[in-house]
Order: structure tokens, then sequence, then C-alpha cells
């Protein structure tokens, strides 16, 4: 049923949205600003057409110009920031739609890093939540009463890049209320920031669902954690640091499900580093490869899968992950004890084409959602009969496909 936001086509901002994304269009103006001027910079000092690109900038009246506009623009930026904080503060949890909830779900996918580093309003905190509610995690009397159906079959749902909880639903089916529904689990969503890190997210997540373990009102008797796309990643990360760290959930997961995940990249976003590296050839077209790199750190981490700080972070500390040119993770085998199972869409209609191996789902090559890798200490490994291949099918068809809600009943019951 449509809601009354979506009938008159437009979306139900808070006043915390609009604060946010006024500092996120200072943010655009100041960054436009710099792009222009280290376009003017390069034309005035007569650089070569290939070469590097000149070092400063522009100076005098020049100079001022610019500085007068970045100035200008943060000036206008912390009037309109007083302004939308005065309206009101942030709204009653639950009083959103599934419109909103979507626009700041992508917003988090593509600056989410920014936004954090920012603190901007819009950025998604870190929580668990059931039919878009945040579950408060503070004691197992309050879960109890949150959650007064709960069961000791735990099911963690955990969604993808742009993505929220809510986008489970698609097209009238749920894979959590399903398995809720046929086979007794009570599903819990992840809502989380996936601009940022792969492997901070997944510290986070196994922290929070440490804290979700220990207070769940009855005895657990199975953990099972499904992903989509992303997701999958941000739970493998999530069982290395636990395991890592001696948590004790680890102790009650079973099988762990990846629908569609990238484990081992996707080519589109390594497309976005073959632009960034061919606008630097040239000092002219340089300052426009800034907005290849604005792209967050969630989307740069899928160009080969990265789940580990190791795999982005140089040994400095700084983010190395422009600069990443080859696979070179370090090896993260699954979790022992606990059964795999691997889900793969192809566009195609039939599995061996070639369009299967190079596009996949539109999004993800099926070797990279399968786990296979020709080194084998990155390969998953994964056996046969706990993988699923869905020809015809796009990225977000592994939401409701008949073929995997059906594999999902078999593997899980």
């Amino acid at each position: 049923m449509a809601t009354k936001a979506s009938q008159r086509g437009t979306l139900p901002f808070h006043s915390t949205d609009l604060r946010g994304l006024s500092r996120l269009g200072t943010d655009a103006v100041v960054g436009v600003t710099n792009l222009v001027e280290a376009m003017h910079h390069t034309i005035a000092s007569g650089t070569g057409i290939v070469g590097k690109s000149p070092e400063g900038g522009t100076r005098g009246i020049t100079g001022l110009v610019y500085r007068s506009v970045r100035g200008g623009a943060r000036l206008v930026g912390k009037g309109l920031d007083a302004a939308t904080a005065l309206i009101g503060s942030a709204p009653p949890a639950g009083a959103s739609t599934p419109e909103r909830e979507a626009m700041v779900a992508a917003l988090n996918g593509i600056f989410g890093d920014h936004l954090v580093a920012t603190d901007n309003p819009l950025a998604i905190p870190m929580r668990f939540r059931v039919a878009g509610r945040p579950l408060e995690l503070s004691g197992p009397e309050s879960l109890s009463i949150q959650l007064p159906a709960a069961s000791g079959k735990l099911l963690v749902m955990v969604h993808g890049l742009c993505m929220n909880d809510l986008q489970w639903a698609r097209q009238g089916h749920d894979h959590g209320a399903m398995l809720a529904r046929e086979l007794g689990f009570t599903a819990v969503h992840l809502h989380y920031n996936s601009g940022r890190h792969v492997s901070q997210n997944g510290r986070d997540f196994a922290v929070l669902l440490d804290r979700l373990v220990a207070q769940w009102p009855v005895p657990i008797d199975q953990l099972v954690i499904v992903g989509h796309s992303m997701g999958g990643l941000v739970a493998r990360s999530a069982c290395h640091v636990a395991q890592q760290s001696g948590m004790a959930w680890p102790q009650k997961l079973r099988k762990l499900v990846f629908l569609g995940t990238p484990h081992h990249g996707a080519p589109l976003e390594r497309g976005g580093r073959f632009v960034d590296t061919l606008l630097g050839v040239s000092p002219y077209v340089a300052p426009f490869a800034r907005l290849g790199k604005a792209r967050s750190a969630g989307i740069t981490d899928l160009r080969y899968g990265n789940l580990q700080d190791a795999d982005w972070q140089a040994p400095d500390g700084k983010d190395r992950r422009h600069d990443q040119k080859h696979d070179d993770r370090q090896p993260m085998p699954l979790p022992e004890g606990v059964d795999a199972f691997v889900v793969a869409a192809t566009s195609a209609d039939q599995q061996r084409a070639l369009r299967s191996t190079v596009i996949g789902d539109g999004l993800v090559p099926l070797a990279s959602a399968l786990g296979d890798h020709r080194d084998p200490a990155l390969a998953l490994n994964v056996p046969a009969q706990r993988r699923l291949v869905i020809t015809s099918a796009n990225h977000w068809d592994l939401l409701n496909r008949r073929e995997v809600a059906d594999k999902l009943r078999e593997w899980l019951a």
C-alpha cells in the first residue's frame, strides 16, 4: 500500500535530514570550487598535455576569489545548520517511511565515511531493528518485552550496499519473515552505514552481536546469519573479529548464508578505479579524478572484497584504498564448524554463458559470488550441495526468487 508521502511524490524529510543535506550541499560547493581552482591553476601554469599536475594553487586576486567562494559557502552552510537546528530535534524511533529510509541508506552507501568524518546527522548508527524499529539492548528483561515471542533460533539478516533492513521485503516476499513463519526463527535485522569500510562494520557488528546473544531472553539453540551482497562480507569480517577476540557468539553460530556476496570483488568498482587512473594521465583532467574518489570506503572495498583492515590500510595507518591495484588481501577462511551456503545469480539464461563469467548478476560475477578463486588460499571451497545458481536473474532477484526461498527452507530446516 502506497504511503501518503509516495502518493504526493515527495520525501518526508525530518529536520535532522535537512540539516544533514545542507551540510552535504556545503561540502559539494567547496569541493567543486577546489576542482575549478585546480583546473584554473593548471591552465595558467602552461603545463603540458601529459604529465604531472602543477603543485600549489592560484595566487593573488584569483586565489582570493576562490578563497572567498569557499568561505562564503561555509558561512552560508553554518547559517543553514543553525537554522535547521532550531526546527527541532531528531524524530522519535519509528517515525519514518520506506521512502526516507531508502534515501538515507543510499546516501550512506555513497558518502557514508564522509558523513561519519563530518559528524553529519544523516550517518546511520549501527543497530539491530525489527520491523524498522530499533532494539534496545538494555538487558534480557527489556528484550523479552520487545520480543515476547523470541525463540531459541536466532536469525540475523544483514543487508547490502546502499540498502537498509526494510528492503529485504521485495515484491511481496521477505526471506526473514518466511523463515520465521515456517521454521520458527526469530528474525533480527542489522541496520548499518554501508559506506564505511567493511572491516569497520564487521568489528562493530561482532561487538553488537555479542551483546545481543548475551541478552537474548531465552537460551539460543542455533544462530544463523544471512547476508545479501556486501552484508555477507560484513558477516565474514565479524566472524573473524569475534574468533580473534574470543567472543561467545561464534559458539552458537551454526550456518552462514551468502546471497550474491562479492567474496572476490565486483568488476564495476574496478571499472571506477580504471576511470580514476585514466583521468590521472593528464593534468588537465586530473582534477576530475577527485569526483571518482568521492565514492565511499565501502564501495572501494568491493574492488576485491576487502575484509580486514590490512586489506586497505597501509603500514603507516593511512587509507590506501585508492592506490590498491592488485588483489593482495590477507586470506580469511570461513569459520570452522559452521556450514556455509552460497547463492549466485546470472542475468544469462545459462550458467556457463560468457555473460555469467564476466557480468554475473549485473554487479557480481559468478566466481566471486560462489567464492571460487585461482589462489587456493583465497578460495572458499563451498561444497556443491551447498551452492545454488539461478539464471535469468539480477542481483536483487536474490531477495525474492522462489528457487532461493526453497533452498533457504531446505538448508536451514
